[in-house]
């Protein structure tokens, strides 16, 4: 049974996460909706349907994967077993063997990789704008140009890019629009409002927050959902009906959680920035970062992501950061607890070290998830670690 929760009060984004697009059965009518498990499901001779979870058109799937696109403002969505997983699906899906794609100078180093590493082989020509200005990204126009790709705040130097103007450049030109929405999750910002065709996730961050689940999703206009479909189903990096109920849950709570999330690091942006340890702090929150004016422009918050780096060498920021009893060292982000990384050695470890350090990735970088603890608790162990 469907949920039957009018869409006009549907408004608040704390209330679309609990009731939007929930799929409810009519046994019990549960508050949480079922998992429907089975993989051998009846056939219908008449519409030559069939409900088949790599199909992606399970209710569990359907409903989940509906209740991000109106988070974002669009009109439908797929979900896929990670991140990688719906990046690859919304470039391989729309671009031709010949074809072209212009990418932010700025990507996380995943997407860098599929990028140098798989392109090239299925005939894809690609380049990268030399910054995130739109004359930069007119500069690498071509006639077999497709798709512009961005991502924005970037990954892990929070760079921002102004999505209106690019999403008007690119329709001008007659090309598809993809961002990548994960850093500032759909509570900050809605790139699908602002002009953007395809806004992507990697679910495994903020939408689901609790470290424990691998996914993403694509989101779109239906049309071209359903260009991407086929190649979804063809590679079958679909997610779980169980996944989807775990991604589902957490969700309902991402309103909540991020707000905690920009409070405290707001917050602690603004202490690091004023400790004599700390080189620099790039977080698009303060009034010193380079992308202030347009952060504030788009965004309504401006995240859990920080990084910065400390006026030290790499040794003894490792001894710094070993030090701290609240944030642990760990290879992901976006959960309720802090965590943090060296890029150069985790997200960003497969691009070649001139690569990195042209995107400005120092071996010293320091990333930094800040969860939803008590602020004065996250900063007094950061003092603590820094008393050296």
């Amino acid at each position: 049974m469907k949920d039957l929760v009018s869409k006009e009060i549907l408004k608040g984004y704390s209330t679309k996460c609990v009731h939007s697009d929930n799929y409810y059965d009519d046994v019990i009518s549960g508050a949480m909706p079922p998992i429907f498990n089975s993989t051998a499901n009846s056939f219908d001779s008449e519409t030559g349907h069939i409900y088949y979870p790599r199909y992606l058109n399970m209710p569990t799937q359907k409903s989940t994967a509906k209740k991000i696109a109106s988070l974002e403002n669009a009109e439908d969505g797929l979900l896929f077993s990670s991140g990688m997983g719906a990046i690859s699906a919304a470039l391989f899906s729309l671009l031709p063997a010949g074809s072209h794609v212009i990418f932010a100078p700025d990507l996380y180093g995943g997407t860098h990789f599929l990028v140098t590493s798989e392109f090239e082989r299925a005939g894809i020509r690609y380049s990268f704008a030399k910054s995130n200005k739109i004359e930069d990204f007119a500069a690498e126009i071509r006639d077999n140009t497709r798709i512009i790709y961005i991502e924005t705040p970037s990954n892990p130097l929070l760079k921002i890019i102004d999505i209106k103007a690019v999403a008007n450049f690119a329709r001008k030109n007659n090309i598809l629009t993809i961002i990548d929405n994960t850093f500032a999750s759909p509570i900050n910002q809605n790139p699908y409002s602002l002009g953007i065709d395809i806004v992507v996730h990697s679910g495994t961050k903020y939408l689901n927050g609790h470290s424990d689940l691998i996914c993403g999703a694509i989101v779109s206009s239906s049309e071209l959902i359903e260009r991407i479909r086929p190649y979804a189903i063809n590679h079958g990096a679909t997610l779980s009906v169980q996944s989807c109920y775990l991604l589902e849950r957490g969700i309902r709570t991402l309103a909540l959680r991020i707000h905690r999330h920009n409070e405290n690091a707001l917050a602690l942006s603004r202490y690091l920035e004023s400790h004599k340890l700390v080189h620099k702090v790039y977080y698009p929150g303060l009034e010193s970062h380079p992308d202030h004016i347009i952060a504030k422009s788009q965004m309504s918050g401006f995240g859990g992501m920080l990084s910065f780096e400390l006026a030290c060498d790499k040794k003894l920021s490792k001894n710094i950061t070993s030090k701290l009893t609240l944030a642990r060292e760990a290879g992901s982000l976006g959960g309720v607890e802090s965590t943090l990384c060296y890029p150069s050695e985790t997200s960003h470890a497969k691009m070649s070290p001139e690569d990195r350090l042209k995107a400005g990735i120092t071996d010293s970088l320091i990333r930094f998830s800040v969860g939803i603890e008590e602020t004065q608790d996250l900063i007094a162990d950061i003092e603590a670690a820094m008393s050296v």
